[in-house]
C-alpha cells in the first residue's frame, strides 16, 4: 500500500467513526455510507488532494453530501 492509499483508508476509517458518533449509525451503515459516497470518490482522486486534509474537514464534505445529496 502506498502512502496515498494509506491516507485514504485512514480517513475513511475516521469518517466511519464520525458517522457512528454523530449520526448514531451502526458500523455497517457507516462504512456503507462512506464507501458509496461521492466524497469517498473524491477522496480517492489524487488530483483533488482531499486525502491530504484532516478527517474532520473531509467529514464536512460528507455531511453536506448527506444533507443535500450533493458533495460540497
Amino acid at each position: 500500500m502506498n502512502d496515498i492509499e494509506y491516507m485514504v483508508e485512514y480517513i475513511a476509517a475516521e469518517l466511519t467513526t464520525l458517522l457512528m458518533e454523530k449520526r448514531n449509525l451502526s458500523f455497517q451503515e457507516a462504512i456503507d455510507t462512506v464507501y458509496t459516497s461521492d466524497t469517498y470518490i473524491k477522496l480517492r482522486d489524487k488530483n483533488t488532494g482531499l486525502y491530504y486534509q484532516s478527517p474532520k474537514y473531509v467529514y464536512s464534505f460528507l455531511e453536506h453530501e448527506l444533507l443535500t445529496g450533493v458533495m460540497g
